[in-house]
């Protein structure tokens, strides 16, 4: 069965009014959508209060993170939204699901041609498992009374900024914002973002891993377009550039600033 937001945020009330950089801060949680299961940690605003509703933050983690001890995922970047001053300035359910291992958010093939991104896509390919378990939980919080369906945001790093930025497409009415961090996806699919989606893409220019390229692909093709596109390009940094963005000092007064104008 599909677990809803009050279930999932049960235990989350007792550890809420705690400020500290506490990992177990957020709570382990399981999606289960039929046989299958999305294992993700969720983090409740201090002094959750019903009645209100509150913006949603997912993070996509990296490959290195991938597994089914419901932890690793919360490697990088979990502090930043631990800070006690940041919960209490932007209070937010903040949920980061993990990918199981040999598994990915988004489906592609790697090349060898020297000139390319180093990756391959297709236009038709299906959503994969997680990113689809992902994509199904969204909904299923949407539909609680405990989301401000204005501003729903989501962010992910390397494997998991490829599914950031292919969410953004297979849903682009639910976003508000994004964050993409040394990811890659398919530039054909650019065109079916939502339209001056407030994006801002991260990644490092001695990137080993996936090649800065990628960034610089996708966001030559939006700021044709979107006024509302962002890059940031990291001199010397390699594939942590999650490091750098995460330590923006603007990054989330960037993020929560967004609000889309319309919200199905």
């Amino acid at each position: 069965m599909k677990i809803t937001l009050p279930m999932l945020m049960l235990l989350a009330f007792s550890t809420s009014t705690v400020i500290a950089q506490d990992k177990d801060l957020f709570e382990k949680q399981l999606f289960i959508s039929g046989e299958d299961t999305l294992p993700c940690r969720i983090l409740t605003p201090i002094n959750f209060d019903a009645s209100k509703k509150y913006p949603l933050l997912i993070f996509l983690h990296g490959a290195g993170e991938r597994g089914s001890d419901n932890e690793a995922q919360l490697t990088w970047g979990a502090d930043v939204f631990l800070d006690s001053l940041n919960r209490i300035k932007f209070p937010a359910i903040v949920i980061f699901p993990q990918c199981p291992a040999n598994d990915k958010w988004s489906e592609y093939n790697k090349n060898s041609l020297k000139d390319s991104t180093g990756y391959e896509f297709s236009d038709v390919a299906a959503i994969r498992k997680p990113l689809k378990l992902v994509s199904d939980f969204i909904d299923t919080l949407l539909q609680s009374n405990q989301i401000d369906k204005k501003r729903v945001y989501i962010g992910g790093l390397s494997m998991g900024g490829f599914g950031t930025l292919e969410l953004l497409w297979r849903k682009p009415q639910t976003f508000a914002a994004a964050f993409p961090i040394c990811g890659a996806t398919n530039p054909n699919k650019l065109k079916e973002y939502r339209k001056n989606l407030p994006i801002w893409i991260f990644h490092g220019d001695k990137d080993a891993v996936i090649h800065v390229s990628n960034s610089r692909l996708i966001y030559g093709i939006l700021k044709k377009t979107n006024p509302n596109a962002k890059y940031t390009e990291y001199a010397g940094v390699n594939h942590d550039s999650w490091k750098n963005a995460f330590a923006e000092p603007q990054l989330l007064n960037w993020l929560f600033a967004q609000k889309m104008s319309t919200a199905k």
